[in-house]
């Protein structure tokens, strides 16, 4: 009888990985086009061996894993029965002992070497065993086995086995020989290096998984799976995975997803004009991809394009309306509607702005709701009821305490009601004095109040929580800037900044305006020229239009500042900036 070992910490994880790998595999065939299997047992089941198998599951049963896997392993090896093969090794599994899964899962694959089945489980638990050296020949039978028009699926799927290793660069190395073939074939060429690429982008070789995503494109330029890998890779460190994406873009092959992808890469560098130029291609070639509308309506809006970003959201709406109910389509809509009642409100249409809301069913984000009932409340004049309306919100968790409160600062910020917003962040800014977004909040209404000293000190503790945070940098360097103080600190800080943001907008516009107040007005008007480019904001307008000012180029001033006025003619910076030069508009 073959004796249980217990697993090491190695094996302690042995079940999770081969029943996540062995359902990977399933989602991404689907169906197996595996051999027919045997005949049901009870087809060569005399009482002996009816007793052998009553009993090996007694003794799973009453706590003896190993007694009762001999016997199911030996009834396997009678019948060449696949379902026993299979129940000895989840035995094993469940008694955590790896190598008698192994055991078992060979024995299936010397009996039945046409089996899909047991050559995978083999596969997976070395894998799961770290025996990475051992896996290629399985691999490469997996591969073979597999009908070509699932090849590219299986080979995809190759890095969530190999994920667990814990010799990444083995595993590159091992899966790359075993995929030798198919790195040449052009059918599978694309699939196979961006599996080599995942793998090596895993064992921290951005270098080797470039080339390898170039390698792939190169053999199957219609192939998304290099274009997606670069898009990983997509940043000021690899400066050539970029291009690869733009080139795959451009031929016109893209799914719309993709292109997605593209645009949330963009969004999150803070390319705003870029990820723009994306929408604007997908909700042309794609007019019924809603995602599309949903996210170029988010970006109008956030640009003061009320107008077209209202015929955004309600395009996505009439398009995702009638569709089957499910957590992301539900949450796009609650989206919508919150972004469409906030457009009505800022028009004064105080009605259709509830209207929206009472659209919105079962929100599971019933804070932001509240918080938006509260502002169409405190916009009519009655600013306690909006806030006694969120106060009486129920809160099931921590973060919803933590919602509510920032909502009710929000509304009391919206409302420029600064001392008792300040008052409410210190107190809560005490009981959790860990809190960075607290911290940061309260620093920016300090700013609100003329409290510098506090401003300052709000941002130092910030930097000193968070010294990586590009913002708390970015605040106080330009703080100091705008008070025309310690500038060569200033622009440290706001270089600091860069270090961790180098696109962002707000923090070039910031280095723009410490550079116009150290005098340096030709370096100002590039920096906030490109500033402004890339994000057409009011208060870059302002900062722009008084640098054009100073340089003598009053045409071009006044036309930025009339950007800036029609985007947003309430700005505060660009009102203090015309009344501050005498300039009407």
């Amino acid at each position: 009888m073959v004796r249980m070992k217990r697993f090491n910490c190695l094996a302690s994880h042995l079940v999770l990985a081969v029943l996540a790998a062995t359902a990977l595999v399933a989602r991404a065939e689907g169906p197996t086009d595996s051999t027919p299997a045997p005949a049901p047992v009870n087809s060569a089941m005399d009482a002996e061996l009816f007793y052998q198998l009553l009993l090996g599951d007694l003794k799973v049963e009453q706590g003896e894993p190993g007694a009762g896997y001999s016997l199911i392993l030996d009834a396997a090896r009678k019948t060449n029965d696949a379902g026993l093969y299979q129940r000895a090794v989840d035995i094993a599994l469940q008694a955590r002992s790896g190598e008698s899964a192994l055991q078992a899962a060979r024995a299936w694959q010397q009996a039945q070497p046409q089996s899909r089945q047991a050559n995978r489980l083999v596969l997976q638990i070395l894998v799961a065993l770290n025996r990475i050296n051992d896996t290629a020949e399985p691999l490469k039978t997996e591969i073979a086995m597999v009908s070509p028009d699932k090849r590219n699926i299986v080979i995809s799927a190759i890095p969530r086995i190999y994920e667990r290793a814990s010799d990444k660069k083995l595993a590159a190395s091992v899966v790359e020989k075993a995929l030798a073939d198919q790195l040449t074939q052009p059918a599978t060429a694309g699939s196979a290096w961006t599996t080599v690429g995942r793998l090596r982008l895993a064992a921290d070789d951005t270098a080797g998984a470039l080339d390898a995503a170039q390698h792939g494109q190169a053999l199957d330029p219609k192939s998304e799976g290099p274009a997606l890998l670069a898009l990983e890779m997509m940043g000021p460190k690899v400066p050539l995975a970029e291009p690869m994406v733009r080139k795959y873009l451009d031929a016109g092959n893209a799914t719309s997803e993709v292109r997605m992808a593209y645009v949330r890469v963009l969004l999150d560098a803070q390319r705003y004009r870029e990820a723009g130029q994306q929408l604007q291609i997908l909700t042309t070639s794609r007019p019924d991809f809603a995602q599309a509308w949903l996210v170029q309506g988010a970006l109008q809006e956030q640009d003061n394009q009320s107008s077209a970003a209202e015929a955004s959201f309600k395009h996505y709406v009439d398009l995702v309306k009638t569709q089957k109910q499910g957590e992301e389509r539900d949450r796009g809509l609650v989206a919508a509607y919150l972004s469409l009642s906030q457009i009505a409100e800022k028009r004064g249409d105080y009605p259709a702005a509830q209207a929206w809301l009472d659209r919105i069913e079962n929100s599971q984000d019933l804070i932001g709701v509240q918080g938006q009932r509260a502002s169409i409340l405190a916009k009519q004049g009655k600013l306690d009821a909006g806030l006694a309306l969120i106060r009486s919100t129920p809160e099931r968790t921590p973060e919803d305490a933590k919602m509510k409160l920032m909502a009710e600062v929000q509304l009391l910020r919206d409302n420029k009601k600064y001392q008792a917003a300040y008052s409410l962040l210190e107190t809560a800014s005490a009981q959790a004095p860990q809190d960075t977004d607290l911290i940061y909040d309260q620093a920016m209404l300090a700013e609100k109040l003329n409290h510098a000293a506090d401003m300052e000190r709000l941002l130092r503790q910030l930097i000193a929580l968070k010294p990586g945070d590009p913002q708390a940098y970015n605040a106080l360097g330009y703080s100091l800037a705008d008070r025309g103080e310690r500038l060569p600190e200033a622009k440290q800080l706001i270089q600091k900044a860069l270090e961790y943001a180098p696109t962002d907008p707000f923090i070039i516009d910031s280095l723009g305006w410490v550079e116009f107040r150290m005098g340096n007005n030709e370096e100002a008007a590039r920096l906030l020229e490109g500033a402004y480019k890339t994000k057409p904001d009011t208060e870059i307008a302002a900062h722009l239009g008084e640098v054009l000012w100073s340089l003598g180029q009053h045409d071009r001033a006044i036309s930025v500042w009339k950007e800036g006025q029609l985007a947003d003619a309430n700005n505060e910076t660009l009102q203090a900036t015309l009344k501050r030069l005498h300039v009407k508009l």
